[in-house]
């Protein structure tokens, strides 16, 4: 699905990026995955529809973009987003906070 212009592959459900696994109001980004700079919703669409090869992104990478607002369609770096409290800066939007439990699969620790 294209969504503000980007390519979001998974199951995604909506044009805010929400999927069959997170679709609550405040599941509204897609991550770039690392492995196959590949937007998905979730790491669970990921491992149902990527690349079969998942690797996260490295810290010296932070200051790449790959989180994208499903609000907007701003691009967060890594380090953008965790400083941004669970709101986009662009629109303000709200972000799930219960998405940081999930960072393991997406970037390094």
């Amino acid at each position: 699905m294209i969504i503000h212009g980007h390519k979001v592959k998974g199951n995604v459900i909506d044009f805010e990026t929400r999927c069959t696994h997170y679709n609550k109001e405040i599941d509204r980004i897609a991550i770039k995955f690392y492995c196959c700079d590949t937007y998905y919703p979730c790491f669970e669409c990921h491992e149902e529809h990527g690349c079969d090869n998942p690797k996260v992104w490295p810290k010296e990478l932070f200051n790449h973009k790959a989180i994208l607002c499903g609000g907007c369609g701003n691009e967060l770096t890594i380090n953008e987003y965790y400083t941004c409290n669970s709101t986009c800066p662009t629109c303000r939007a709200s972000f799930n906070p219960g998405c940081q439990l999930h960072k393991k699969y997406y970037f390094e620790e």
